[in-house]
């Protein structure tokens, strides 16, 4: 490759991603196919950390802008699809955050005294997964997400959200941990 300043080609091997095996870091091109490709799977990801559709549209687009703006700096320590998830599930937990913010004075008024009509039989076929992983902290539904529905390994993971895989495996054990004892206890 040529001297300073010359573009390197970084070839990622992602045999279940058709079309995401090699990008030109700074190369427009290149980006644009990674959303094309990327964007639905992001989405997905997101919805089920931020609990809905408009709202993971949202910070997918964010994320991507985000990326865009970073595009010439990646290189290839991690694969392409991976960094890009770090800085996706970063956008959702950020977008959480000031959620529970914005959300706290009219959930203090709407809880009001708790209610003693609920059977926990009928709450439990009534409740769903998504809202039960946006229950969980953000980061411990990020992990949960990407280790169930995406099929990560802890290592592709830690990658992609920039932590160790030792606490990648902790998050879903904690996580785990949460979603069994709301089952038992039966917590509406």
């Amino acid at each position: 490759m040529g001297g300073v300043g010359a573009l390197a080609t970084i070839s990622i091997q992602e045999p279940e991603h058709a079309g995401l095996n090699s990008y030109t870091p700074g190369s427009l091109a290149d980006f644009d196919r990674l959303y094309r490709v990327s964007f639905p799977r992001v989405v997905r990801t997101l919805s089920s950390i931020v609990g809905s559709q408009a709202a993971a549209e949202d910070c997918a687009q964010e994320a991507f802008t985000r990326a865009l703006r970073s595009w010439t700096r990646w290189h290839g320590e991690v694969p392409v699809e991976a960094w890009l998830h770090r800085i996706a599930v970063n956008t959702a937990i950020s977008y959480r955050r000031r959620e529970k913010i914005r959300a706290l004075p009219s959930l203090l008024f709407r809880l009001g005294a708790p209610r003693t009509d609920l059977d926990p039989a009928d709450w439990a076929d009534s409740r769903s997964l998504v809202a039960e992983l946006r229950r969980l902290p953000p980061k411990q539904s990020a992990a949960i997400v990407l280790r169930y529905y995406h099929g990560y390994t802890n290592r592709e993971i830690a990658a992609a959200v920039g932590v160790s895989e030792r606490t990648v495996g902790q998050r879903i054990a904690d996580a785990l941990a949460i979603l069994r004892k709301r089952i038992e206890l039966g917590e509406p």
